[in-house]
């Protein structure tokens, strides 16, 4: 069973960091994108446009903006989440819960690559 180990092999390890690499570079498309659509909301003026329609569009621009920074940050920190991630991998200490000292499951691992707590442990804090 694995929470009879100590830690990973050097195998599972690697398999691990093949999915974090894979989920970095899909986050930082993402995050290019969110930033693009930022930058092109900022192009795109309501000059021309009537004063009641202007303040409409003013407001709906700034809500999307709004929106866009949140998504970004959140972007932000998973990816740092998952650099952090390959950091333990890096010093063999992925994976293991950092509340139970228990080996997180390769299941949770494999769906939340990026996780530091055991479903155990996320029990223990609600």
């Amino acid at each position: 069973m694995a929470e009879d180990r100590q830690r990973y092999s050097d195998s599972d390890l690697q398999e691990f960091k093949r999915v974090i690499l894979e989920k970095i570079a899909k986050a930082e498309k993402d995050l290019a994108l969110i930033n693009e659509s930022f930058l092109n909301d900022q192009n795109n003026g309501t000059d021309d446009t009537s004063p009641t329609f202007k303040a409409f569009e003013e407001g709906a621009e700034t809500l999307s903006k709004e929106q866009n920074a949140i998504l970004a940050g959140r972007q932000e920190k998973f990816l740092r989440d998952l650099r952090n991630a390959l950091i333990r991998i890096e010093n063999k200490t992925y994976g293991i819960c950092r509340v139970t000292g228990k080996l997180i499951p390769k299941e949770r691992l494999m769906a939340v690559p990026h996780a530091t707590l055991s479903i155990e442990a996320k029990n223990m804090q609600r």
